[in-house]
């Protein structure tokens, strides 16, 4: 059946919602089943991907990954966890789930990956090089912020949350 874009971007939520409440209503359903449930909605949110594990999601053959929920329960809110030769970008602040994470240099658009607007919290693991992070403000981009191996994380990119729509990797 065919739906307008307009209709397919106000029910992709709804569905997601709904699926998410689904888990949480569901008071027998375990650590596995709901973390399912969580990748689910997020590849229905997010098409394209491929599971590649329980928690992960690859896009573009590898080139992108999203950690849909860490794998395991984490001790600490500010736990850094960001695997080594990637950079990592965090949906929530002091490295809050969904992560996505890239490692390739050059120029990328977030939008590829379904990213832009959506950057709160930053883990860089590299070991040489740097990467920033870029608003598309028009004729002119802007700059927002930067790690490195000199600055390796920021748990809270504020007042920039919410703003990266480019990266660009020094190599």
């Amino acid at each position: 059946m065919f739906l307008p874009a307009l209709l397919r971007r106000a029910l992709v939520p709804l569905a997601i919602l709904g699926l998410v409440l689904a888990g949480a209503a569901a008071p027998g359903l375990t650590r596995a089943a709901q973390t399912q449930r969580e990748v689910t909605a997020y590849l229905i949110g997010h098409p394209g991907g491929r599971q590649i594990n329980t928690t992960d999601i690859e896009y573009g053959n590898g080139a992108f990954i999203v950690t849909v929920v860490p794998a395991a329960p984490r001790v600490a809110i500010a736990a850094l966890d960001c695997p080594a030769g990637w950079y990592c970008f965090y949906d929530g602040v002091n490295f809050g789930y969904p992560r996505g994470k890239l490692s390739d240099c050059g120029f990328q658009d977030l939008g590829t990956w379904g990213w832009r607007n959506r950057t709160d919290s930053v883990q860089y693991n590299l070991s040489s090089g740097s990467v920033t992070f870029i608003n598309e403000t028009g004729a002119t981009d802007t700059a927002l912020f930067s790690v490195s191996t000199t600055r390796r994380t920021i748990a809270d990119v504020n007042p920039y949350r919410n703003q990266a729509d480019y990266v660009y990797r020094t190599c």
